[in-house]
């Protein structure tokens, strides 16, 4: 019995290890802003003055595509505007952020997707 539990438990973990595989050279081409200036909670900046990176960018307007960005991204607004980025009619403008657990994953993600073309910094004036 205590053998089938110790199975059954390193069974679970390898489950639950991570199936994705790490980001191509195009996927992260599409990330248009340095991610080593961010630490490890997505901030930058000196200590005391830290601040997240906002980015943007554009999605088909479809609601499936937007369900899925969103599930990939909790910190998502999305919008029917062109943006810096400059998104058409037909598309979503989509603004997170790097301040989420797990943003260069999330990033990775997001880049992945084939209608993603570019993530670009978000700038506020």
């Amino acid at each position: 019995m205590k053998y089938f539990l110790l199975s059954l438990l390193l069974a679970l973990l390898s489950a639950c290890g991570s199936s994705r595989k790490p980001p191509s050279e195009s996927d992260l081409q599409k990330i248009r802003f340095d991610l080593s200036q961010l630490d490890d909670k997505g901030l930058r900046g000196p200590e005391g003055g830290k601040t997240a990176l906002d980015y943007e960018f554009c999605i088909p307007r479809d609601e499936a595509l937007r369900r899925e960005v969103e599930g990939i991204d909790s910190s998502l607004v999305v919008q029917k505007a062109a943006g810096r980025i400059g998104c058409s009619p037909e598309q979503y403008l989509c603004i997170g952020n790097t301040h989420q657990a797990r943003f260069r994953a999330v990033l990775y993600r997001l880049a992945a997707l084939s209608y993603v073309d570019r993530i670009e910094q978000a700038f506020w004036e």
